[in-house]
């Protein structure tokens, strides 16, 4: 009897990536660059099924303010099914209904929360998206929209409209504040400024083309876009522009609210006060949930005008209550803001030692590191060409190093890092030791984008 040759079995997580593979859609996004099987979670920590433990610092997409799995996040949610609570609804009220939409409430600026309209929406920040462009058609009897270049709002038809990625439609694209890359050549204040003029002139020449339109959505920080926070001045510019003018002002808020950039929503920054703000992500504490919340004005619908099936859902509004209230007992957006600057201080002195890094910016635990092609020449401002290639070698890198992070920007080279809200210190001296290694073994065996030569330190020799 010939002896043969027993082959090992394939590992389990080999086998379900496989077939995902096979079974899911070409679609497939973070499946594609992050080839792990999570099974278990904690805070900043995923453990795959391979055994492997890794950092997370896409935190969902920045739904997962307080990380996996929280305390008072699984608390919530074991009190709904124990108290034997119906978890589908549709829109009736019920006591978990009320009571994150009071804790949702008291975090809004006063200012809308004194007059403000909630609307439960579909499950995603883009079906929010959608009823916002809705409510302001409706309220203001016109049709057209504006927004900005490099802005990311979702991927249903009106969403992506209105994104940077559109190719056709009549969404008026209005210039966003760049300093790295900034449209008119100068950067900083003077930038801000002219990008201000330029939606100004629009709206008050009467042979620009633009018709009055019923609303505007921009990003307080453009996440997708390139992690880009807008100044504080052009915000509070925005918000002249349109008020004076009667065009109701829609923030997204989606990715930049519940502490995330170091003021509980981003427009605390500023400031200013929207007319309809979206939210979404961390607001349903790691479960889906999406709203708008609006000025009393504009609520002019009738009833029906914008429904949906799962738009009550009990679960995320009690994680996402407990959620909004750890935040705000705890003060994690204040943390965000000062942990965010220590770190962007150690990312500036990595772009000190890589001529690679065009750029480090974010704020509060929203953080993007612009990856540039080295060899080529700068443009007036300096900024070089992006190295979409070098990007994806340092997100490998990363992962090869127990640290998760995503790609965002113009050209998907900027490495954006969204950790949780609650890392320490010593978790975050660990998340930038990683990075930093990675880009150090990335630069040393990537090509350039010309294929001349690998990326190197500032200081050496290829």
């Amino acid at each position: 009897m010939a002896l043969t040759e027993t082959v090992p079995a394939a590992p389990a997580h080999e086998g379900i990536l496989r077939r995902q593979s096979l079974r899911e859609s070409a679609a497939r996004t973070y499946a594609r660059s992050l080839p792990i099987v999570p099974v278990r979670a904690r805070g900043l920590t995923i453990e795959g099924a391979d055994g492997r433990r890794y950092l997370d610092c896409l935190s969902g997409a920045g739904t997962l303010a307080l990380g996996h799995n929280h305390p008072v996040v699984l608390e919530a949610i074991r009190t709904v099914l124990d108290s034997g609570a119906p978890l589908h609804v549709l829109d009736l009220a019920t006591p978990v209904k009320d009571a994150f939409t009071t804790e949702l409430f008291a975090t809004l600026p006063r200012e809308l929360a004194e007059k403000a309209r909630i609307q439960f929406c579909g499950p995603a920040g883009t079906d929010a998206v959608e009823a916002a462009f809705k409510l302001v058609r409706t309220a203001t009897g016109r049709d057209g929209l504006m927004a900005f270049s490099g802005a990311y709002h979702g991927m249903t038809a009106e969403a992506l409209a209105a994104s940077g990625g559109a190719q056709h439609t009549s969404v008026v694209r209005l210039p966003y504040p760049y300093d790295y890359r900034c449209p008119f050549g100068t950067g900083g204040e003077r930038g801000a400024e002219l990008a201000a003029r330029w939606t100004q002139s629009l709206l008050d020449d009467h042979k620009s083309g633009v018709p009055h339109p019923a609303g505007m959505i921009l990003e307080p920080v453009q996440g997708e876009g390139g992690v880009i926070p807008a100044p504080d001045s052009w915000l509070r510019r925005m918000r002249e522009i349109t008020a004076a003018r009667q065009i109701p002002l829609i923030v997204d808020e989606v990715q930049t609210g519940v502490g995330r950039t170091g003021a509980f929503w981003a427009v605390d920054h500023s400031g200013i006060v929207p007319d309809v703000i979206v939210l979404s992500k961390a607001i349903g504490g790691s479960l889906p949930l999406a709203v708008i919340v609006y000025h009393e004005e504009l609520d002019s619908w009738q009833p029906g005008a914008h429904a949906g099936t799962f738009r009550g859902n009990q679960l995320a509004m009690a994680a996402g209550a407990a959620t909004l209230a750890y935040v705000r007992a705890n003060g994690l957006d204040r943390r965000a803001g000062e942990l965010g600057a220590r770190m962007l201080t150690r990312l500036d002195s990595l772009a000190a030692a890589h001529d690679c890094i065009g750029e480090v910016r974010g704020r509060g635990l929203m953080l993007g590191v612009e990856l540039v092609d080295r060899d080529a020449d700068a443009d007036a401002t300096g900024a070089r060409p992006a190295d979409p290639r070098l990007a994806a070698a340092v997100r490998d890198a990363c992962l090869d190093r127990g640290l998760i992070v995503e790609l965002g920007g113009r050209h998907s080279a900027v490495v954006r890092l969204l950790p949780p809200l609650t890392i320490t210190d010593e978790q975050a001296d660990a998340i930038l030791d990683r990075l930093a290694d990675a880009l150090t073994a990335a630069v040393r065996t990537t090509p350039g984008p010309t294929g001349s030569s690998p990326t190197t330190m500032r200081g050496t020799t290829p």
